[in-house]
């Protein structure tokens, strides 16, 4: 019992089948020969060489980069910038810590200005801090995607406007840090 299974589809029998990549390069002569237009095929040296490649085959070999992770570069900027901005959890948690370290060192012997200063003032630095590190990432990873060759518009884009906003966070959040804008209240007499 010799049996023997074909597994030939009818595309690879019919005329209307894809040829292969030698073939296509091939070109029907006016009186029905064909003639080669690869180096192999004529055996001459006015092909193209080896190691370089016509347009379509360009194509073909290589496929263009598609720049996913400069465009999630860029999302990510603008997305921390705006977190640095309005505030992240984190630097609500640290805050928190610093109100509470500031309730232990002060309860009950502390004046009202060291009561301010380690209460408050410790917290809102702290809160600062960690907006400032968001927006220096944010404004660091702008950086990177606008230095970086063959972006999209729309991704350049994206990415000033994280540069814009990481560079608007580092700048609040320093002046907030150093009491630049607005200082600590004082405790009356």
């Amino acid at each position: 019992m010799d049996t023997k299974t074909t597994t030939d589809t009818p595309a690879e029998n019919s005329a209307d089948a894809p040829e292969p990549l030698d073939t296509l390069k091939k070109t029907e002569g006016t009186a029905g020969e064909t003639t080669g237009t690869s180096e192999a095929a004529e055996g001459s040296s006015e092909g193209p060489e080896d190691d370089e490649l016509l347009p379509e085959e360009e194509a073909v070999a290589a496929p263009a980069s598609s720049g996913i992770a400069g465009a999630a570069a860029a999302v990510v900027s603008a997305a921390l910038g705006a977190v640095a901005l309005t505030g992240t959890w984190s630097g609500r948690i640290v805050a928190e810590r610093e109100t509470l370290i500031g309730q232990i060192h002060t309860s009950g012997t502390g004046t009202p200005a060291q009561q301010i200063s380690e209460i408050y003032g410790d917290a809102w630095h702290s809160t600062a801090l960690v907006n400032g590190v968001f927006a220096f990432v944010a404004l660091f990873v702008a950086i990177l995607v606008l230095i970086l060759p063959a972006r999209p518009t729309w991704v350049r884009a994206v990415a000033v406007a994280g540069a814009v906003l990481g560079a608007l966070g580092v700048i609040l959040s320093a002046g907030i840090y150093f009491d630049l804008f607005f200082g600590l209240p004082t405790a009356g007499s």
